[in-house]
């Protein structure tokens, strides 16, 4: 049983830390390598170094899946679900899914499964333009409806808004109206994020999410330690992934060096400004 809910936390001011538990190549992608056992095992201890650490919650993404798919296989999904189960299982922090690049569906349905509490939906009311997938238009409906016939009324969504890695298909809509949106459709969390995996999400990016909506937004893309305390000042949570790797290199562990620089850029901040630790 998890103590407490990220989204209860950042309810009552605290600052969350997500760690990014990257998987293998999932059955039937390019990379596949064959070997379930080598995945589950990377994926679990990536999940125990993160909690280890000091942070608040993971997410399981199978971020290594190219090129990447506009619906998960079978195989995939079921792959994802079974190591996000072992992961919950391992952990007392809470656990959420992606389902790379954008099926909100299957994380839905894989962290009912597997008894997670929240998953992030790169596109969850916008529609953007993707390289390599084309146009993807939004999910809210259908998530929120199949939730709701789950039962599953507890798991969050996360909602990125102008998502990395994509282009908006209308440009005129501005980050307030994307923010707004999401809010409107049922998002329990923002995320907002840079260009790309391990840039720097801008400062004016978060500030305007925070303006524009009363829910939590949290960076997700480009933490560091050196710039924690500036970013945290304004969101109520960060998504750390490449930054936790040596050289940012995604297929590669996480190093829990990395992961003690960033922990302790946060707790003392929560120290020295707050009085209060994660």
């Amino acid at each position: 049983m998890k103590e407490m809910t990220i989204l209860h936390r950042m309810g009552e001011g605290g600052k969350c830390l997500i760690g990014m538990v990257h998987c293998l190549p999932l059955p039937g992608t390019l990379g596949h390598g064959g070997d379930m056992e080598k995945i589950y095992e990377k994926a679990l201890t990536d999940a125990r170094t993160l909690e280890a650490a000091g942070f608040d919650a993971v997410i399981v993404e199978n971020t290594t899946d190219m090129p990447y798919a506009r619906n998960l296989s079978a195989g995939q999904l079921a792959a994802l679900a079974a190591i996000t189960r072992c992961v919950v299982q391992a952990v007392r922090i809470p656990v959420g899914v992606d389902a790379s690049f954008s099926d909100t569906p299957a994380a839905l349905a894989a962290a009912y499964a597997a008894g997670a509490q929240f998953v992030r939906s790169p596109a969850f009311v916008d529609t953007v333009q993707v390289t390599g997938l084309g146009s993807i238009g939004p999910c809210a409906q259908e998530v929120l409806h199949m939730r709701r016939q789950l039962g599953a009324e507890d798991i969050a969504v996360f909602a990125d808004v102008q998502v990395k890695h994509s282009h908006m298909v209308n440009p005129s809509v501005s980050l307030e109206e994307s923010v707004q949106a999401a809010a409107d459709c049922g998002a329990d969390a923002l995320i907002v994020t840079g260009l790309s995996t391990g840039l720097e999400t801008p400062m004016e990016t978060v500030s305007r999410a925070k303006e524009a909506s009363k829910l939590p937004v949290i960076i997700g893309s480009g933490f560091a330690p050196e710039i924690a305390a500036q970013q945290l000042a304004v969101a109520d949570g960060a998504i750390v992934g490449s930054a936790l790797k040596q050289g940012g290199v995604i297929t590669a562990p996480v190093d829990a060096g990395l992961c003690r620089l960033v922990v302790q850029a946060v707790r003392g901040r929560d120290v020295e400004e707050e009085g209060a630790t994660l």
